[in-house]
């Protein structure tokens, strides 16, 4: 749920170039280990159905690419997007989570 919240402070315009940014963060990632078995059926689904760029696929590709790499997610989304919302948004939810 924490995650949708997330992805209504990404502008439209840039939800497929940061879905295709963050695909490849996922799939580049040494630490495959993290990924939970549904999750990542669900990344499957949503890319299947050429639905990544959506609420629900990139909400899917945040929490993937956050757990997976999520240094690299953070800069990704504040130097290569401006998405300051978006970063100031994921670092609450995981700031709770680690609590």
């Amino acid at each position: 749920m924490a995650f949708r919240k997330m992805v209504e402070t990404v502008p439209v315009e840039k939800r497929e170039v940061l879905s295709d940014k963050l695909i490849d963060l996922v799939l580049t990632s040494k630490n495959d280990e993290k990924m939970p078995a549904g999750l990542a059926n669900t990344l499957l689904s949503h890319w299947q159905r050429n639905l990544l760029a959506s609420d629900a696929g990139l909400a899917a590709l945040l929490e993937a690419a956050f757990l997976l790499e999520p240094d690299k997610t953070i800069e990704v989304l504040e130097q290569e997007f401006q998405l300051v919302g978006t970063v100031k948004a994921v670092k609450e939810v995981f700031m709770k989570a680690e609590k």
